[in-house]
């Protein structure tokens, strides 16, 4: 009796141990996930530009063709570059279109990338750059618009427009032509203007404490003719003068700016 019943113990612990392996063996071959690394953002610098991904599927490929819309071949598309390696932002590249769509990359000696934002251009501005463009004959001449003198502290000024299957890029220090040299001071207007409201707004979302700081700096840009259309920033300021993340001098100072436009915009 006694040995039937350490035969059956026996039996049931062998059935134990053998169901405990399998359960063991299916464990160890089944893959475990992988873990996810958070994404990284990546910034495209000049030396990047032109190069393309890997199209993929060709049924993704025909989806996203057909997606697009027909592009105007006689559309113009405009670029600014700026380099001044002793400079805070000591690059500046803009791109945009006709309507004045577009974005900006700069890097600057307090950032470790370089930093990508979109960039909206105004019509009032845009007319004043077709109208330096047309002025200097931009793609039928050869002109060379560098001055007699140079001024290698005032950095490198470069200059494309592309239409119709023409293009051509001057490049300058310092220009005694006033329509060169106005465009390169219209663009910088317009690269300090999108640079105010990239910090502000990156200001608003982890440093609220910093945004009085950039809202009297801008009041010193309008003061100094650095702005590219003081009236699209209204929007803005109205939003400033009423966000309780901003402390209450800036809320004041973005409210004194505001009225001082308004009054300029009636």
């Amino acid at each position: 009796m006694r040995g039937r019943v350490l035969a059956s113990l026996a039996a049931a612990a062998l059935v134990f141990t053998g169901a405990a392996l399998r359960a063991a063996a299916q464990r160890k071959s089944t893959p475990r996930p992988a873990e996810q690394s958070a994404p990284q953002k990546v910034s495209a610098r000049p030396e990047d530009q032109g190069k393309t991904a890997d199209a993929g599927s060709s049924s993704n490929t025909a989806a996203s063709s057909a997606g697009k819309t027909k592009e105007d071949p006689n559309a113009a598309h405009y670029a600014y570059e700026f380099e001044q390696p002793d400079f805070f932002v000591y690059f500046v590249h803009i791109e945009h279109d006709d309507r004045g769509h577009g974005s900006i990359r700069f890097e600057r000696r307090s950032d470790t990338e370089q930093l990508t934002d979109p960039l909206e251009i105004s019509p009032a501005a845009m007319e004043r750059i077709r109208a330096r463009y047309a002025a200097l004959k931009f793609l039928d001449s050869a002109e060379n618009y560098q001055g007699q003198r140079t001024y290698p502290n005032q950095g490198k000024t470069k200059l494309t427009l592309r239409q119709g299957g023409r293009g051509r890029t001057a490049e300058f220090n310092y220009s005694q032509n006033a329509d060169a040299q106005g465009l390169a001071d219209e663009y910088r207007r317009v690269s300090e203007q999108a640079l105010f409201v990239f910090d502000i707004n990156v200001a608003l979302e982890s440093q609220p404490l910093e945004t009085p700081k950039l809202i009297d700096r801008l009041d010193s840009l309008i003061n100094s003719n650095f702005i590219s259309d003081r009236q699209q920033l209204v929007p803005l300021l109205r939003q400033l003068a009423e966000d309780e993340r901003v402390p209450l001098v800036g809320r004041n100072q973005a409210a004194r700016i505001l009225k001082k436009l308004e009054k300029q915009g009636q």
